[in-house]
């Protein structure tokens, strides 16, 4: 009777298989190993997870393996639940340590977007599932802070009798606290999920009420009884013909940076940073190829890497070679310790606090400067701009696919929210080198389109109905590039006076913001303005950025470059890659945004006196001329928007059905300025 067995036969079978392929793994460290994989983002078809068990798998084993994953599944910490016996627990921990309050911060050791669920405990405890937000609760009240891209959201996830709402930047925690903390109190924080800056800032408020702000170990860990394992997702080698630079060049070359800094050595605690340096990729959070780990980058290009040795596949070991040695997590402590008296760098905006207060006892001499990685890994080579061409053309390909079905399918009514959007994925996972999404597709229909970071789910799920706005917002994780596209569709191709208008401003400022030309040294600050003024003009604005950095592979929001209102020192520099992405939100109303990515490039200005740059917009994929007024737009405005679809045009069709090509033929026709207009 075959082995190969779909359903998991126990433990005693799986020890058998473990000891015929000579692994010296016990059936609960191979449990161990799966209660991790299970707590990342590792999809049930991924080839690599079971090398981790043992190099080459026997077929009954690996089967055994899978059938044993399935048995573990863990469950969201974000599911629907009761969270008011959570709160009651926490409030009752407090009481025991003699703590006023706690923070809880969306954020995990990393400062990342993207959370394995180990680190979702301000989903778990108020329900909040947003990419960014802060809860703080003290023995009597507690609030919750987000920024203006998740106020709609905050109040439809969070019990508004348990916390009180609160904007991030104009209702600060600072401020929030003065109020509500009495002198002779202590303010608890967990030092690893806050950075030094924040530490700083909520120190001073705590100061000014008279309290105090203590480091202690996690609360939400110590009552989150079934709280999943830190993730186990293989970590592989990411190709040098997608690289563009090998890795021990990166480190060569990230030593000297290091070095000329005079410092002995650099802590790394962004994954993006460390996935970057030594060619990399994993699977520990969604939708980001991200393993997580830390380091330590010396002065002459060597690496101490702080990650699980359980999650390294063979290949990614050989890529390491001698100059990248590996520790466990756990001994990071020690690594900083051994560098007391001596320079060490570290980034204030993304290192834990718990760093620097170690290197501060270990007596190293801090400081405090930006992770040495970042605007390196930002500046794309020449294989990285190719690839994220390449990708940018087959994933516009899916979404013209997926435009002309919905042109089709949405007026004929019946299509939901989650149905567009698991259609886009489809189209999307036909593409050659697709890895994954590069967030959770923002699909709303129209008043869910005015909440800007919106995630349809089956509570939620709206139906896509004709005469209205739809606004897809979503990307893609190709092996060649990273992309994400914001396209907004008159449901029906018949929307309002007010929504052409509005979306035309919106396509006005993108059209300003491609079209900069400035010279080199200019912040993305500095551009803002370019994006928003047609709204501004009419008395509108956005609650978010304009545009935000996007990696390579890699993650889907980058820094240091963004186009924003938020003061930004950091140049936009050749091979940056940004969104383009002005909106405008009516609330219960629709939403309205026109997201392109763009690259800088060096500008050949005749008669120039200083070095120009400009834009290239990588993005290729129609926008609906339904929505544009084009009275609104100059014959500049209008000259762009044509060539921008010709170009969308001619590079598409190769790569699409005749159907599809006969619609985006239609859709890309180009447009003339009506003869009343005027400039």
């Amino acid at each position: 009777m075959s082995e190969c067995r779909a359903t998991y036969q126990g433990d005693d079978a799986l020890a058998r298989l473990l000891g015929k392929t000579g692994v010296s793994l016990t059936v609960a460290d191979v449990r161990a190993l799966v209660a991790g994989v299970n707590a990342a983002a590792v999809p049930g078809d991924d080839a690599d997870w079971p090398k981790l068990v043992a190099a080459e798998p026997s077929p009954a084993l690996e089967a055994q393996l899978r059938a044993l994953r399935a048995t573990m599944e863990e469950a969201d910490p974000a599911t629907k639940a009761d969270r008011a016996p959570r709160i009651a627990a926490l409030r009752a921990e407090l009481a025991k340590r003699r703590l006023v309050g706690f923070l809880i911060p969306r954020a995990d050791e990393h400062q990342g977007e993207y959370v394995p669920p180990r680190a979702m405990r301000l989903a778990w405890l108020t329900g909040f599932t947003g990419s960014a937000g802060l809860a703080c609760v003290l023995a009597d009240r507690a609030a919750m802070f987000v920024d203006g891209r998740y106020t709609l959201q905050v109040r439809s996830q969070v019990d508004g009798g348990a916390f009180e709402y609160r904007h991030s930047s104009e209702q600060p925690l600072d401020a929030w606290l003065v109020g509500a903390l009495k002198p002779g109190e202590t303010l608890g924080y967990d030092p690893w999920l806050h950075t030094i800056e924040e530490v700083t800032r909520i120190s001073a408020a705590c100061t000014r009420a008279g309290a105090k702000l203590s480091a202690v170990d996690n609360l939400v860990d110590a009552i989150w009884k079934d709280q999943p394992p830190p993730p186990l997702a293989p970590v592989i080698p990411h190709d040098l013909a997608f690289a563009g630079e090998a890795a021990d060049e990166k480190r060569r070359r990230m030593g000297e940076a290091v070095a000329k800094a005079g410092a002995a050595a650099a802590v790394i605690t962004q994954p993006d940073s460390l996935a970057w340096l030594l060619n990399l990729r994993g699977r520990d959070v969604s939708r980001t190829p991200l393993p997580l780990g830390f380091a330590l980058l010396k002065e002459d290009g060597a690496v101490d890497l702080y990650m699980d040795r359980r999650k390294l596949t063979p290949a990614a070991r050989m890529q390491m070679g001698n100059h990248v040695r590996l520790r466990e997590p756990e001994e990071l402590g020690d690594g900083l310790d051994e560098l007391a008296g001596r320079r060490v760098i570290a980034d204030p905006r993304s290192a834990p606090s718990w760093v620097f207060q170690r290197l501060e006892k270990a007596r190293a001499d801090v400081v405090r400067a930006p992770d040495p990685c970042q605007l390196a890994k930002a500046c794309k080579n020449p294989a990285e701009i190719a690839g994220t061409k390449l990708a940018h053309l087959r994933d516009g390909a899916a979404v013209t696919r997926f435009l002309s079905w919905l042109a089709k399918s949405a007026p004929k009514g019946g299509l939901t929210e989650v149905a567009a959007s698991d259609r886009l994925e489809s189209f999307r996972r036909d593409g050659e080198r697709f890895r994954d999404l590069s967030f959770d597709s923002i699909s709303g229909a129209g008043p869910n389109g005015a909440i800007v970071h919106y995630k349809a789910t089956p509570e939620t799920d709206r139906a896509i109905k004709p005469g209205e706005l739809y606004l897809i917002d979503s990307g893609a994780q190709y092996l060649d590039g990273t992309t994400d596209i914001t396209r907004t569709i008159a449901v029906g191709g018949r929307p309002t006076a007010e929504e052409r208008d509005r979306f035309t401003r919106v396509l006005k400022g993108h059209i300003a913001l491609a079209l900069a030309r400035f010279p080199a040294g200019t912040t993305g600050s500095q551009l803002d303005a370019l994006a928003r003024l047609p709204l501004w003009q009419a008395g509108l604005d956005y609650d978010h950025g304009t545009g935000h950095g996007v990696g390579s592979y890699l993650s889907v929001h980058e820094g240091p470059q963004r186009i924003s209102k938020l003061p930004n020192t950091q140049a936009l520099m050749p091979g940056m890659i940004v969104s383009n992405e002005p909106g405008y939100y009516k609330t219960d109303g629709y939403g309205i945004r026109v997201e392109n990515l763009i690259t800088v490039v060096p500008l050949e200005v005749p008669g120039a006196e200083r070095p120009m740059l400009g834009f290239e917009t990588l993005t290729c994929a129609p926008i609906d001329l339904a929505l544009v007024e084009p009275s609104l737009l100059t014959q500049a405005e209008i000259d762009w928007l044509n060539a921008y679809h010709r170009r969308v045009r001619e590079m598409l069709t190769p790569e699409l059905d005749r159907e599809t090509a006969a619609w985006l033929a239609e859709a890309t026709k180009p447009i003339a300025r009506r003869a009343e207009a005027a400039d």
